[in-house]
């Protein structure tokens, strides 16, 4: 019995210490350019990161005893890069639907949270951290409201250990006027009269007014205390949030006609609305800058939209909204390309967009756009520690991250990619 007893003892104690949080170590980034982001970069400094917090940074800050000390002369660090709609942990291989979870039945989930459905697992997150993207937003698709984004860690066992925010915004997908769709049955351009397609899109504009109408009942009821009089409604208890204001919307649309029917429509409604995607955002720039509009553009390495457009738009359109004073950030909308996004913004540079604006489009701005400035985006003390430390300059296909912390963590840079190069390059 006192044997039994003392293995159970044990067996207590190994579990505290295992559930003992991983952040408990103590590093220093020592002899860096460290680029705050928050002012002029430091030469020659050291960052402090204690309790998955950062706790010091300057040139001359005391390392505390029993740090483990990196010593990064001849290196920089930024914070930790922001994909900020992606699929991260929802899409594994998207030709095998059993892998790939970022859709659900019917066409509005405004209660479904991403962060439910992503596999920590995934092969996509180190491949992803491997170039620097400690953090993004998990996005649903599909429908119309497709559910709510969740920001992520890119490191951690479970989703809970993964959790930087449960919920960023309701994804919506806003309905479009398209006469003609391409048929891969027939492998044709199927033409539909306008009059009809006109007609769909007013009616799912009116569903939607219709859901917005029954959420600000049904939130009225919740505020006057009668909620136990009617049945519980997830789907409209989420859309209450977005009606008050607490909760905005990422509104995906590209053309410029969409986009300024979303702005109408958010005006009418009351909505804190983020464009997401903006393909022909620089056509309507001067609206977006006069209603405080930001956009979280789709990836510059892309082809432009309409025929006569010139071919370099995807590239020019940042720099053009920049100029304007619109807030732009970059995402890779995908998994297995999340990588890229360092040069999805970095592609922007000689079209017009300032250097430190592509880098703040991929760490700072989303962060403010998405309402997480006070913990990402910048190093500062009290913020998460998400810092990549580097060899050179971040948007450049060259550079190597030599060392990543993701929530305070030194966390290791191995992925499935490196480990197919070395196995080939080892090849008799």
């Amino acid at each position: 019995m006192k044997r039994r007893h003392l293995l159970l003892t044990l067996s207590l104690l190994l579990l505290l210490v295992s559930a003992a949080p991983a952040f408990a170590q103590t590093y220093a980034i020592r002899g860096a350019k460290i680029y705050t982001l928050a002012g002029p970069p430091i030469e020659n400094g050291t960052v402090v990161i204690s309790n998955g917090k950062i706790t010091a940074v300057g040139r001359t800050v005391a390392i505390p005893s029993g740090a483990q000390v990196i010593n990064a002369s001849g290196l920089q660090v930024y914070p930790g890069l922001f994909d900020s709609v992606s699929r991260l942990g929802l899409t594994e291989i998207g030709a095998v639907s059993a892998t790939v979870d970022t859709n659900e039945l019917g066409d509005y989930n405004p209660h479904l949270l991403a962060a439910t459905a992503v596999h920590p697992a995934s092969e996509h997150i180190p491949v992803a951290r491997a170039n620097g993207i400690t953090h993004a937003v998990a996005a649903p698709a599909g429908g119309v409201m497709s559910g709510q984004g969740s920001a992520i860690h890119l490191s951690g066992w479970t989703i809970e250990e993964m959790s930087v925010a449960p919920s960023v915004g309701l994804v919506l997908n806003w309905p479009t006027v398209q006469t003609q769709t391409f048929d891969f049955a027939t492998f044709s351009v199927r033409r539909r009269p306008f009059t009809e397609v006109k007609k769909e899109y007013d009616e799912k504009i009116v569903q939607l007014e219709d859901w917005l109408e029954a959420a600000r009942h049904y939130a009225q009821a919740a505020e006057k205390g009668s909620a136990d009089k009617f049945e519980r409604d997830l789907k409209l208890e989420a859309l209450a949030r977005v009606v008050r204001g607490q909760l905005p919307v990422l509104v995906m649309a590209n053309d410029h006609r969409d986009i300024k029917n979303v702005v109408e429509f958010a005006e009418k409604h009351k909505l804190k609305i983020i464009i997401a995607g903006g393909a022909e955002a620089w056509k309507v720039k001067d609206l977006l800058k006069q209603k405080n509009i930001p956009v979280i553009l789709r990836p510059t390495q892309t082809l432009p939209g309409e025929e006569d457009e010139p071919y370099d738009k995807p590239f020019t359109n940042p720099g053009e909204l920049h100029a304007a004073g619109v807030k732009i950030a970059f995402a890779t909308f995908d998994s297995s390309d999340s990588r890229t996004l360092p040069y999805e913004a970095a592609n922007a540079v000689p079209y017009g967009l300032p250097w430190e604006e592509a880098l703040k489009a991929i760490t700072l701005y989303p962060a403010q756009i998405l309402g997480l400035a006070d913990k990402l985006g910048t190093i500062e003390v009290g913020k998460v520690a998400n810092l990549i430390v580097t060899d050179g300059d971040p948007l450049e296909i060259k550079t190597q991250v030599r060392h990543l912390f993701i929530n305070g963590q030194l966390t290791s840079t191995d992925n499935r990619h490196r480990q197919l190069w070395e196995k080939y390059r080892a090849r008799p």
